[in-house]
C-alpha cells in the first residue's frame, strides 16, 4: 500500500525525516501553535500554513488508504479483483479515481442495464464485445440475437437494445473515459446563464448574469458562487457547454475496433448513448462540483486572510473607553468603560432630537468623560453614527480632555449582545447595552472581543452561506486559534472565550481557569495554571508558552519563553552577569551571544534565536501600530459626495474582485481590483487589507442602487 509519509515528503517539498517526527508530535497530543512555535527542530522550522497543509493531506491520505482497502475487500468478494486492478487501486491518490476504479463493481440500483443482465442479455454483449477487434472474426449480429428472444425478450431488437444498454453501461464504467472526459470538460468548458421568464431588468441582483457565457478556466470565485446561487434561487437557468462533437468523435476512435461495418455501427450507437445518458452528465456535474469546491476553497481562504487581517487589527490600548451605539430615535446607548474593559456606568443621549435634548446629552457626555478620564471614544459605523460623531466633537469642544475619537465596525455586535456569552456576561443589561460594551471593547482590543462572536458573523466574508460551511468553520477555527496564539493572551484578564483558543486549553479548562482566578485572585506565576483541574502535564506543556502573567514572580512569565528553555535563560543571565529580569536591557550583548554553547539535545538554535529576540523585547504586542481613519467633515451621506472627490477611509471587507471602503457615509465604497494601484495587480490581498487606512478617489455614484465606486490609482 501507500507509503503516506513518503507521499506527503514529495508532493509538499519536504524531509520525509521531518514529516514522520511532525505528525509523531500531533499523534502525541501536540497543537499547530505549539510545534509551529516551540518544536521547531524536530519539523525543520515548518510553519503553521506548512503543518496544517501536512495535517489536511494526511488525514485525506489516511482515508483514502481505508476506502482503498473497503473496496479491495468488495471486489474481492465477487472474485473480480486482477493484480493489474488490485495495483490500480493501491497507487491511486485521489478519492475520485478510486471511486471510478470501483464503478463497476458497486451494488447497482435498478438499470437498462441490469434489466437486460436479468433477461439473460449478458452472453450476447459479451459475444459482440469479443468481436470489436480488428482480428475478431464476423458474425451476423441479428442471427446472433435471435437466440436470445424467449418469453421475457420479445424481438431480435429487443435483444440488440439489451446487449447495447449493457455495453454502453460499461463504456460508460470506464475510470480511463470518465476521467478523461472530466478533464475535457474542466478545460474547454464554458458557463452559460440566462434570467428565466418573469425578471425585468434589474429586478434582481443578478442582473450582469442575464446573458453571460464564461469558460471555466477563466471563470473567478464569486462569479462561480453568484451563477449557482442563482440557480438555486430558480432565478437563472444555467448549464455548461462543450464540444461534444469533438469528445464523441474521441470516445469513437478510443473505443470501437472492429473490421465488421454491422459491429462498428452497433458500437457507435451504444457510445452515443453512453455518452449522452451517462457520461455527459456524469462529468457535467462532476464539473460543476469540481469548481465549486475550488471556489468555496479561494473564497474560504479570502475570509480567513480577512477575518485574521481583522481580528490582528492593532489594538488601541487598554484605556478608560467611553462607547456609543449611535440612534436618531431610540437615543446613543452610551457606556463607560475601564482600562481592564470592565463596565462602569450607562446612559441614553438623546442629541439627535431636540435642541434641548442636544444640550443636555453634551452635559452628559462632558460628565462621563471627566468622571471616568476618558482617553478613548469608541463610535459605532451604524445608523446615526456620523451624525453622532459630529455630536461629540462639538461637544467637546468646550471640554479640557481631548479624548481620541475612532468610528469602530460595529459588524457582529448585535449578534454578540444576543448570544448566550454576552447574557452570561452581563445578566442584567440590555441587550443595546451589552452591544455597546462589545463596541469599545473591540477598539481597546479587537482580539479579545471579536472571540466572542461567531467568526462568520464579523463582516468580512463572501458569499458566506453559500461555501462548504463544515470547511468554513474549520478554517475560521483554525484563524482564530492562530491569532490568539500569535499574540498571546493576559492569564489575569483573558476571557474564557479567549482562553479556549489557546493551545491545549478545551473550553471547560478554561472555565475552570476563569473560576480559579474569580476565587483566589490573580496568578502569580504560569505553575499555578497544573492546580487547574482537567489541566495536565500536556495541556500545561501545550499552553504554558502562549499565556502571559504581567508583573508576576518571574519576569519570563511574561515572555513567550515556554518554561521547559527557562534553565538555558538562567545560563545565559549567569554568563551575562545579571539577572534574569535585567537580561531586557541588554540587548546589544544578546545580539552578540554566540548560541551554538547553550545548545543542548532539546533545544537548537532555531528555539534560541527566538528566545534572545523574545528577551530583547519581553511582553511586546506583536500587533501594528494603532492608527485610525479620519472621515471628512460634511460628507456624511451619498448626496454630499461628488466625483473626482479624495477621501479617506478604512478598508472593511477584501473580495477576489476588490475591496470595499468605509468612507463615512453610511454605505461602504467598491475598489475594483483594477483601481487598486497604477500597476496590473492579481489579487487583492497583494495591496490592503481589513482594517487598513486608505485614501481613495470618488469614481462614480450611484444614489438609487446606493453605489459608489472608488480608485485608489494616481489620478491621471
Amino acid at each position: 500500500m501507500l507509503d503516506i509519509v513518503r507521499q506527503l515528503a514529495t508532493e509538499l517539498e519536504l524531509n520525509a525525516d521531518r514529516v514522520r517526527s511532525a505528525l509523531d508530535l500531533f499523534a502525541e497530543g501536540a497543537t499547530v501553535p505549539f510545534v509551529a512555535r516551540y518544536r521547531k527542530e524536530r519539523t525543520g522550522e515548518m510553519d503553521e500554513v506548512q503543518l496544517r497543509s501536512l495535517l489536511e493531506r494526511h488525514a485525506y491520505l489516511t482515508e483514502l488508504e481505508a476506502r482503498k482497502q473497503t473496496v479491495l475487500e468488495a471486489i474481492a468478494a465477487q472474485h473480480k479483483l486482477t493484480p493489474a486492478l488490485q495495483k490500480k487501486i493501491e497507487s491511486c491518490l485521489a478519492k475520485t479515481e478510486l471511486e471510478d476504479l470501483y464503478l463497476p463493481f458497486r451494488p447497482k440500483r435498478r438499470t437498462r442495464a441490469t434489466m437486460a443482465k436479468d433477461k439473460g442479455l449478458e452472453p450476447l454483449a459479451a459475444w459482440i464485445e469479443a468481436r470489436n477487434h480488428p482480428d475478431a472474426p464476423g458474425g451476423d449480429l441479428e442471427r446472433e440475437a435471435g437466440k436470445y428472444v424467449t418469453k421475457d425478450v420479445a424481438s431480435v431488437a429487443e435483444a440488440l437494445q439489451g446487449a447495447a444498454d449493457i455495453v454502453a453501461e460499461a463504456i460508460a464504467e470506464r475510470a480511463d473515459l470518465r476521467a478523461w472526459l472530466r478533464r475535457k470538460v474542466l478545460a474547454t468548458g464554458t458557463f452559460v446563464s440566462k434570467m428565466k421568464k418573469g425578471h425585468a431588468e434589474g429586478s434582481t441582483q443578478f442582473e450582469m448574469y442575464r446573458d453571460y457565457r464564461v469558460s471555466l478556466r477563466a471563470i473567478a470565485p464569486h462569479n462561480v458562487l453568484a451563477l449557482l446561487r442563482g440557480r438555486d434561487r430558480d432565478l437563472l437557468k444555467l448549464s455548461l457547454e462543450f464540444d461534444e462533437d469533438a469528445s464523441l468523435n474521441h470516445l469513437n476512435r478510443q473505443i470501437v475496433r472492429a473490421k465488421a461495418r454491422s459491429i462498428q455501427t452497433f458500437y457507435e450507437g451504444a457510445i452515443a448513448d453512453a455518452f449522452q445518458r451517462l457520461m455527459k452528465p456524469a462529468s457535467v456535474k462532476a464539473a460543476i462540483a469540481e469548481k465549486k469546491a475550488w471556489a468555496d476553497a479561494e473564497s474560504i481562504q479570502t475570509f480567513a486572510a480577512n477575518a485574521r487581517d481583522l481580528l490582528l487589527a492593532a489594538p488601541a490600548g487598554m484605556k478608560p473607553t467611553l462607547a456609543i451605539d449611535p440612534g436618531f430615535r431610540t437615543g446613543c446607548k452610551t457606556v463607560a468603560l475601564d482600562a481592564t474593559g470592565k463596565f462602569l456606568e450607562y446612559q441614553t443621549l438623546f442629541p439627535h432630537q431636540s435642541a434641548a435634548r442636544r444640550d443636555e446629552a453634551a452635559k452628559t457626555l462632558r460628565k462621563l468623560v471627566a468622571q471616568y478620564d476618558i482617553e478613548l471614544i469608541a463610535i459605532g459605523n451604524g445608523t446615526a453614527s456620523r451624525e453622532t460623531d459630529a455630536f461629540v466633537a462639538e461637544a467637546l469642544k468646550t471640554s479640557d480632555r481631548n479624548p481620541i475619537k475612532v468610528m469602530v465596525n460595529e459588524a457582529g455586535a448585535s449578534i454578540y449582545s444576543a448570544s448566550e456569552v454576552a447574557i452570561a456576561e452581563f445578566p442584567d443589561r440590555d441587550v443595546t447595552v451589552r452591544g455597546a460594551i462589545s463596541i469599545g471593547r473591540r477598539l481597546q482590543d479587537p482580539l479579545a472581543e471579536l472571540v466572542k462572536i461567531d467568526p462568520k458573523s464579523i463582516g468580512v466574508g463572501q458569499y458566506q452561506h453559500d461555501v462548504d460551511q463544515k470547511l468554513l468553520k474549520k478554517k475560521l477555527d483554525e484563524t482564530v486559534e492562530s491569532c490568539v496564539n500569535f499574540v498571546g493572551v493576559d492569564l489575569n484578564t483573558a476571557s474564557k472565550e479567549l482562553l479556549s483558543y489557546v493551545a491545549g486549553i478545551t473550553p471547560k479548562v478554561a472555565e475552570n481557569i476563569v473560576a480559579y482566578r474569580d476565587a483566589t485572585g490573580a496568578f502569580r506565576d504560569r505553575r499555578t495554571l497544573l492546580k487547574i483541574p482537567k489541566l495536565g502535564p500536556k495541556a500545561y506543556e501545550q499552553a504554558a508558552g502562549f499565556l502571559r502573567i504581567r508583573e508576576g514572580d518571574n519576569p519570563l512569565d511574561n515572555t513567550a519563553v515556554h518554561p521547559e528553555s527557562y534553565g538555558v535563560v538562567k545560563a545565559i543571565a549567569k554568563d551575562l552577569k545579571l539577572s534574569v529580569k535585567a537580561i531586557a536591557n541588554q540587548s546589544e550583548h544578546l545580539r552578540s551571544l554566540d548560541l551554538r554553547r547553550y545548545v543542548t539535545d532539546e533545544i537548537g538554535e532555531p528555539t534560541l534565536r527566538d528566545i534572545v529576540q523574545e528577551l530583547e523585547k519581553p511582553g511586546r504586542d506583536p500587533r501594528a501600530q494603532f492608527t485610525y481613519a479620519s472621515f471628512q467633515e460634511g460628507i456624511d451621506t451619498l448626496d454630499d459626495l461628488s466625483i473626482g472627490m479624495q477621501l479617506e477611509g478604512v478598508i472593511t471587507n477584501v473580495a477576489n474582485f476588490g475591496a470595499f471602503v468605509d468612507v463615512g457615509v453610511h454605505q461602504d465604497g467598491l475598489v475594483h481590483i483594477s483601481q487598486m494601484a497604477d500597476r496590473f495587480v492579481r489579487d487583492p490581498k497583494e495591496i490592503v487589507k481589513v482594517g487598513q487606512v486608505v485614501r481613495v478617489r470618488v469614481l462614480e455614484i450611484d444614489t438609487k442602487l446606493k453605489r459608489i465606486s472608488l480608485s485608489m490609482r494616481s489620478p491621471q
